[in-house]
């Protein structure tokens, strides 16, 4: 098997007194979309932040290919490469769709104005937000706000997209929207680590589940081994609550 992408090893992350994180181990192929699950609370969130080094780890090492990610990379550039979809979308709400687009191309990526809007209203075009390039955020709805925050994360161009619970913030009819453009990047290949509640979403669209529980990864299995027939008791409970509400 090839060098992973990334590998988390040993990563852990305490707030005060609370072990949050306490020595998570995986590793992500290329193509691979693992979705993460588990109560709030349980670390989901803070695992990506880490990644991204939003937060800074304990203890721990994150590598992308095969090199420490944290001395061996510039921070820009890690992050262009490993890119993320927030929770609350975190548009610039002075700048227009597709300037929300551009500028991260121009100030990280160094690229013209011109290419930068090239690409932006491609990606813009591919989660079907290409039409309200002009309009500012508070004129579109969260589903909206999201899609272009996917395409904004798309035009940094990275091998690997992480999505911090996407549809949480999102009245539920929004939410298969934003669900049916992440499940077309899924198909076109895109590596995407997800921390996710929608079940029948990581059931159907991942290659891989971790479920987390106590700042621990407690079952990691393919998603119809991890649904049918979950192997530890903490995730049997989790999953007959979940799934009472969902399925």
């Amino acid at each position: 098997m090839s060098t992973p992408i990334l590998e988390v090893v040993g990563l852990q992350k305490h707030f005060g007194d609370l072990a949050v994180l306490r020595g998570i181990d995986f590793s992500v192929q290329t193509g691979d979309v693992i979705c993460i699950i588990g109560s709030s609370g349980s670390g989901k969130s803070t695992l990506l932040r880490c990644i991204n080094f939003l937060e800074q780890p304990d203890g721990g090492e994150i590598r992308y290919h095969g090199k420490n990610a944290e001395t061996s990379w510039k921070r820009t550039e890690y992050c262009a490469r490993v890119g993320m979809v927030f929770q609350s979308f975190n548009l610039f709400g002075n700048l227009s769709v597709l300037d929300n687009c551009v500028l991260g191309q121009m100030q990280v990526l160094h690229r013209r104005r011109a290419e930068s809007e090239e690409r932006a209203l491609h990606y813009l075009e591919r989660v079907g937000m290409a039409a309200y390039r002009g309009a500012r955020p508070a004129q579109l709805s969260g589903g909206q706000k999201q899609r272009v925050a996917i395409a904004r994360a798309l035009c940094m161009e990275p091998e690997i997209l992480l999505f911090d619970e996407p549809t949480s913030a999102l009245d539920p009819e929004m939410v298969g929207e934003v669900l049916s453009v992440m499940q077309s990047l899924a198909a076109a290949g895109m590596t995407m680590l997800i921390v996710t509640h929608e079940m029948s979403f990581a059931r159907d669209v991942s290659t891989r589940v971790l479920f987390m529980d106590g700042g621990v990864i407690a079952e990691e299995a393919p998603p119809a081994e991890l649904f049918s027939h979950p192997k530890q008791p903490r995730t049997q409970e989790f999953l007959r609550r979940v799934l009472e509400r969902q399925l």
